[in-house]
């Protein structure tokens, strides 16, 4: 039941049965339908999970009322709203299941008895919060720098199994385009794979 997420963390760290044993205690599964808001903007995010099975994206509204979408996540990625999480602020973000979605969830007080118990995981964590930065950094210079069909092969290597699972305009909002622009390069790429 928990194989997919002690490999997860196995890339950061190496765990004893006892620490994975912990680990797996602390750990709560939650089930949750499609287009459930696990975080609604100015809440304080609870949680840090770890998809087991499903898709996620965070989002923000504009000054016009206009979601973008910020990230994806999916199978063996993590979920959080890092700034609220950690300083148990208001989130400026939504986070929402784009399909049925099972989550191992850690609340702050099961993630501070973790780190407690088993010491090693504030490395593993490090090393997420080091990737994840390192994700957005590229994600920010790529925005500002590469033309828009660039951004959109750039997201295909990246999410290569999101288009066949999310609509196109959720796309569209991550990369700053239409959805006709996702639509028109989708078939322009189409064609030139044929």
């Amino acid at each position: 039941m928990f194989q997919n997420i002690i490999k997860n963390i196995s890339r950061f760290v190496t765990l004893t049965p006892e620490e994975e044993k912990i680990y797996e205690d602390l750990l709560m599964l939650q089930k949750f339908p499609k287009k459930t808001l696990l975080l609604r903007e100015g809440e304080i995010c609870q949680f840090e999970g770890f998809i087991k099975e499903g898709c996620v994206r965070t989002y923000y509204l504009d000054e016009n009322g206009f979601e973008v979408t910020l990230l994806f996540a999916v199978e063996d990625w993590w979920i959080t709203d890092i700034a609220s999480f950690n300083n148990q602020t208001p989130s400026k973000v939504f986070i929402e299941t784009l399909e049925d979605t099972e989550i191992y969830m850690l609340n702050p007080q099961t993630k501070e008895e973790l780190l407690q118990k088993v010491p090693k995981f504030e490395r593993a964590f490090r090393m997420m919060i080091q990737r994840y930065v390192v994700t957005l950094q590229n994600r920010l210079i790529n925005t500002i720098s590469q033309p828009a069909t660039e951004r959109y092969l750039e997201f295909i290597r990246v999410y290569p199994t999101i288009p066949q699972r999310v609509a196109q305009y959720y796309i569209a909002s991550y990369l700053g385009v239409s959805k006709e622009f996702v639509s028109t390069i989708r078939k322009r790429l189409a064609s030139k794979n044929k």
